[in-house]
């Protein structure tokens, strides 16, 4: 076990000196930060910028990517498959292909001693308080106030053929 811990705190560290690298000032990460395998950082664009506090954790293939600006408070923790993205597609001119008509862009702020359960996906523009907790599956759309939980209720269908 304290071979597996080593191995993840190695990786973390050799990722984060080539993060650092290839992104420069533009991603700050603060001290104890860690994650497990496929975790990945996208800084795309200028005004592009990340800063994760100190003691955050995050689980197997997760994903934060950013053209305008992504916060994330200290001690907060996240589940597997998170996506965190402050931008998104235009697409409303038809004659124009998708992929080339830009993009609408927000930052996000996520407070101090978060937990975001596994498969979350946390949309431009939002805000998430301190000491929130928000369940698995959720799509987060909207702004979360400090100390809230947020759960998706979602309704099962079972019919028998």
């Amino acid at each position: 076990m304290v071979f597996f811990k080593f191995f993840y705190r190695l990786n973390t560290i050799i990722s984060i000196l080539f993060y650092k690298l290839v992104y420069g000032n533009k991603l700050r990460v603060g001290k104890n930060f860690s994650f497990r395998k496929g975790f990945s950082i996208v800084l795309d664009g200028p005004k592009a910028n990340i800063s994760i506090g100190d003691y955050c954790f995050f689980n197997n293939f997760c994903t934060i990517a950013a053209r305008s600006k992504i916060t994330i408070g200290d001690y907060s923790i996240f589940g597997e498959n998170i996506k965190i993205y402050d931008h998104n597609h235009k697409y409303k001119k038809n004659e124009i292909p998708i992929k080339d008509q830009g993009y609408t862009e927000a930052p996000i702020t996520i407070g101090k001693h978060c937990w975001i359960a596994s498969n979350v996906i946390i949309l431009k523009g939002i805000t998430i308080g301190d000491n929130c907790v928000i369940g698995a599956g959720c799509i987060v759309h909207e702004d979360v106030p400090d100390n809230s939980v947020l759960i998706c209720k979602q309704q099962q269908i079972l019919k028998n053929n």
